[in-house]
């Protein structure tokens, strides 16, 4: 495992720092009882810790009540919560067509069973979505619209500030994906006009997986969807409906957050956009090694403006699956291959077609080495005659 080069942080960043490790197991060894629930010291202390990382994101994501922060199992699991607790009957949603599937499935099930209609924008040959074409979807009934902030296939970030802008002007809710864009590039809800962020903490926040989160601005109207223990006024009926009890029940994952609350003091002290310019200093250079061979296609990948560390490719006669095996078996590099969760970006670049891409994507742990021996095995594959 340690020679291992891996570039697959798209799905889940690895390795984590060190202090991540660390503080997962000497938090849980030390405070693993139930917060909220006690007023013995372990429990109050384990609640400081809760407290402590939802003021950090808060403040990450220029939110406002830190109570409005909100814990999940990720990204998907708060997607599904905010998606079907905003939509209702006869409601029009506007989403784009670079949307992971915990963005296009929650839609997709609430339209076929007639409850919203759904507008799929599309994007342009750059990768880009234009937030006039946001513009021209939206309907009378139309409700939120809900964006990826940042693309898992092709790295494209998209100008959400603008959409939001557009969004407020017509009184819609913003939701963002920010699955691939928290701690990865600078979030300010406020200034982007975002209603509700979420989050996802084993990507680039640096946590462990099984943690997530959403922040949901004042006055936007998320039903309740899930209802249970909040250690909280146990004798009342119905959940409560103050945050952060709204889209939370039962016991967190205490070991969760306590790696996610290290993993985002670990890129605060770094900085993000140092940690940024790092990546796409390596992926520029991945990116121009890759170019100059013939018979490998790149997608949406032209310049490193507006990106985030991910390339998606194909080598000419090769199978997208066939080449991410041998570069796992012959140069032990792991990547990822296929549709990535979201099937109707290949629909538009036509690489559904053709099982997909190879994804190769960058964290702060790569390398210039990593990157050649990538470029060099890519390389290698491109030059097999079939």
């Amino acid at each position: 495992m340690s020679k291992l080069i891996y570039f697959d942080n798209s799905a889940t960043t690895f390795p984590k720092p060190e202090v991540v490790y660390t503080f997962m197991c000497d938090f849980y060894r030390e405070h693993g009882v139930n917060p909220g629930r006690s007023g013995f010291d372990a429990a109050l202390e384990t609640e400081e810790v809760i407290m402590a990382t939802r003021k950090m994101l808060t403040e990450l994501f220029n939110g406002g009540d830190y109570n409005r922060l909100t814990f999940s199992y990720n990204a998907s699991d708060s997607l599904n919560m905010i998606i079907q607790g905003l939509a209702e009957q006869g409601d029009h949603v506007i989403t784009t067509k670079l949307e992971h599937n915990s963005v296009l499935r929650p839609l997709y099930h609430l339209e076929q069973d007639n409850r919203i209609e759904v507008t799929h924008v599309s994007f342009d040959s750059q990768g880009y979505v234009d937030p006039e074409d946001i513009r021209k979807a939206i309907r009378s009934n139309t409700k939120f619209a809900v964006i990826n902030h940042c693309s898992n296939v092709i790295g494209t970030i998209q100008p959400v500030e603008e959409i939001g802008r557009i969004c407020k002007e017509a009184g819609i809710y913003l939701v963002v994906d920010g699955s691939q864009s928290a701690g990865a590039v600078p979030i300010d809800m406020k200034k982007m006009n975002i209603d509700v962020f979420v989050f996802t903490g084993h990507k680039c926040l640096m946590g462990p997986t099984g943690i997530g989160g959403s922040y949901v601005m004042d006055g936007v109207p998320v039903k309740l969807t899930r209802f249970g223990g909040t250690g909280v006024r146990s004798a009342q009926r119905t959940h409560l409906e103050e945050y952060p009890y709204h889209l939370e029940c039962g016991t967190l994952n205490l070991v969760g957050i306590a790696g996610l609350n290290a993993g985002v003091k670990w890129i605060i002290e770094r900085g993000i956009d140092n940690l940024h310019n790092q990546e796409i200093m390596l992926w520029d250079r991945l990116r121009k090694g890759v170019q100059r061979l013939d018979n490998v296609t790149t997608y949406c990948a032209q310049n490193s403006i507006h990106k985030n560390p991910v390339l998606s490719l194909n080598i000419k006669g090769f199978d997208s699956g066939d080449v991410g095996t041998m570069l796992d078996v012959d140069y032990n590099i792991a990547c990822r291959t296929g549709l990535q969760c979201a099937p109707l970006v290949h629909e538009v670049l036509g690489t559904d077609k053709i099982h997909g891409t190879v994804r190769l994507s960058i964290g702060p742990f790569n390398t210039v080495e990593h990157i050649d021996a990538a470029v060099n095995a890519i390389t290698e594959i491109a030059s097999i005659r079939k």
